[in-house]
């Protein structure tokens, strides 16, 4: 299997993290943990499938993927590829009407954002393109089209910027302070052009910053509580609902 990533044109880079080009030859059933960034994916051979609780849903060649706060399972058939879009937080909103948290722990087809007759051609093109650059350069074109002249949210950036900075281990009441709002307001403008609601947000960045901060020499109990977890019940309990392991297991196997 090889995945290839890609950086974005100029134009793309204030809102796209990277674009990534995947092959799999071999059928081979994978999972996703949650990030803090909207993903779309066009196959331009092959098919996915999400497994959800014993079921198998075939997924669109063209589809979307909202923000989650737990794994994924997906399977695809064997000389399956891939052009994948990461966008950075909040990048998805300059590209689509409807505000993105409603796509929060959803996959849906991209039939419900754009026309079919755009997106038939779209597919065609990337069916016939010969070269992952060839591939890059639909999508870029499509992407630039569909882009809002609207400008960035800066409460929502500034909370952003908090988040980060804090590993995740913030409240909405600091938030709050920090940014001389009311909740409401902040809790709006964020989901709307995040995906979710900041404290959600900050569960998924407190979990990457765990993940990242692992060290095989250090106790896992020690890893906790840096990432300011007030004890193992809750960490463990918190983990698994993002990796679907034991923090243990995950770090073994990892």
């Amino acid at each position: 299997m090889r995945f290839d990533t890609y950086i974005p044109n100029n134009i793309l880079k204030p809102y796209i993290h990277i674009f990534a080009v995947s092959e799999a030859e071999e059928e081979k059933t994978y999972k996703v943990l949650p990030d803090t960034g909207l993903v779309i994916g066009f196959q331009f051979k092959g098919n996915l499938t999400l497994l959800h609780n014993k079921e198998q849903i075939k997924l669109s060649a063209s589809g979307i993927t909202g923000l989650h706060d737990t794994f994924r399972i997906f399977k695809n058939t064997a000389h399956t590829g891939t052009v994948l879009v990461y966008f950075k937080e909040g990048g998805a909103s300059a590209f689509f009407r409807q505000p993105v948290h409603e796509l929060f722990r959803e996959s849906v087809s991209l039939d419900n954002f754009v026309s079919r007759s755009e997106l038939s051609s779209l597919e065609e093109q990337l069916c016939d393109a010969k070269t992952d650059s060839e591939r890059i350069q639909i999508i870029e074109r499509f992407l630039i089209s569909r882009m809002s002249s609207d400008k960035n949210d800066t409460l929502v950036l500034a909370a952003l910027t908090l988040i980060h900075a804090s590993k995740g281990n913030i409240r909405i009441y600091e938030l709050m302070k920090h940014l001389y709002t009311s909740q409401s307001p902040l809790e709006k403008r964020f989901r709307q052009l995040v995906g979710t609601s900041p404290k959600k947000f900050s569960s998924i960045v407190r979990f990457k910053h765990t993940v990242n901060s692992y060290d095989p020499q250090a106790s896992l109990t020690d890893l906790s509580y840096q990432a300011g977890y007030y004890d193992q019940a809750h960490f463990i309990k918190e983990f698994k609902k993002f990796t679907g392991d034991t923090p243990h297991s995950f770090f073994t196997n990892k």
